[in-house]
């Protein structure tokens, strides 16, 4: 039973949670019932309270992992996830962590030196051409905004 959505920006507690990327957007899976009761100690919008929750039952109630993931919005996987970085990181690892590559993986220093050298060589060089030279140099395929915006962090960086 799916429950009605709620509008963050119509309570602040939401926003909070919004705001520290704690909200959770699957709140509406979150089936087990502590987090249908009406006292609102327990708020299904609450991320880190979901996972940790979850984690709580399995242990001290020998709930089956694959009831507990269904009941509190997850996948069996994801709650295998959850558990590693809890026993990793504490309540700290129940909060979400970016995704994708923490910096520019494929313009690296060297490739950033080459480039720098092509653009002495010939200052109005474009972008386009830019990224046929690294591919033919160092076999990366680089989008040409990839690019751009690594130019535009150098500029600025000086």
């Amino acid at each position: 039973m799916a429950k009605q959505k709620t509008d963050p920006r119509r309570h602040p507690r939401l926003a909070a949670l919004r705001d520290n990327g704690t909200f959770n957007h699957s709140a509406g899976e979150v089936a087990d019932s502590l987090f249908s009761a009406q006292d609102g100690f327990f708020d299904p919008h609450d991320l880190v309270q979901v996972k940790y929750e979850m984690l709580r039952r399995v242990r001290a109630e020998n709930l089956a992992v694959t009831h507990a993931a269904a009941a509190f919005g997850f996948s069996r996987v994801s709650y295998y996830q959850t558990l590693h970085a809890f026993q990793q990181h504490g309540m700290n690892g129940l909060l979400p962590r970016p995704h994708g590559p923490r910096r520019a993986h494929k313009l690296n220093d060297e490739v950033m030196t080459f480039v720098d050298a092509c653009r002495r060589e010939k200052p109005d060089r474009e972008a386009e051409e830019l990224v046929a030279m690294i591919q033919r140099e160092f076999g990366l395929q680089v989008h040409v905004r990839s690019l751009q915006r690594a130019l535009a962090r150098r500029k600025k960086n000086g």
